[in-house]
């Protein structure tokens, strides 16, 4: 999922504001449940949620989820949320870039974007479950990791055989931080 991104704009785009290419960043409604569903389908290795579940997403969790739009198309989501014991911690669910937005450092862009919310004051690290297999995550957030000039850890958490039926692999818990929000540098800027 980490791409290269051909932008030339300092900052992620604000809430309903333009990026380059036509693309639309916003917190997502319940009518972007279906297409969030769908574009997960069309993003293995992704594991696919209810609809329920995403639309569940799109309403309860909004301000710390993001939606990515081409016109009437989603193109880009990524649905997180603050642990409530936590609540230093931003834990990033799923990242999904549909095949016509991949190569412009999407993913990135759309952490940016969560990141900048005043959602997120008080964050001060990110974390997520990636298997071992999956170099695009983990390309993904080595990357936000290093803009951030923050140590990235990782540890198995939830275990192949104890936790999950016969076919996944076992999730690894990975945790960039601590970082100052403040001094964010993950832009949609290309990497230098």
């Amino acid at each position: 999922m980490e791409m290269q991104s051909n932008q030339t704009s300092s900052g992620a785009p604000g809430v309903g504001e333009r990026s380059g290419g036509g693309l639309e960043f916003s917190p997502p409604t319940a009518d972007d449940g279906l297409a969030v569903h769908r574009l997960i389908a069309d993003c293995p290795p992704l594991d696919q949620n209810s609809v329920y579940c995403n639309l569940l997403q799109c309403t309860h969790f909004a301000e710390t989820c993001v939606a990515v739009k081409r016109g009437d198309d989603l193109v880009g989501w990524i649905s997180a949320y603050r642990p409530p014991q936590e609540p230093d911690v931003l834990f990033v669910w799923q990242v999904a870039v549909g095949e016509s937005a991949r190569g412009l450092g999407l993913a990135g862009q759309m952490i940016a974007h969560i990141l900048e919310r005043p959602a997120c004051r008080g964050v001060s690290r990110i974390k997520t479950t990636i298997t071992a297999d999956n170099a695009a995550s983990w390309g993904l957030f080595k990357g936000i990791a290093r803009r951030l000039s923050a140590a990235l850890s990782d540890a198995p958490w939830f275990l192949q055989n104890q936790h999950f039926p016969p076919g996944h692999d076992t999730e690894h818990l990975v945790t960039i931080g601590p970082f100052e929000r403040d001094s964010l540098t993950i832009s949609s800027r290309p990497a230098a």
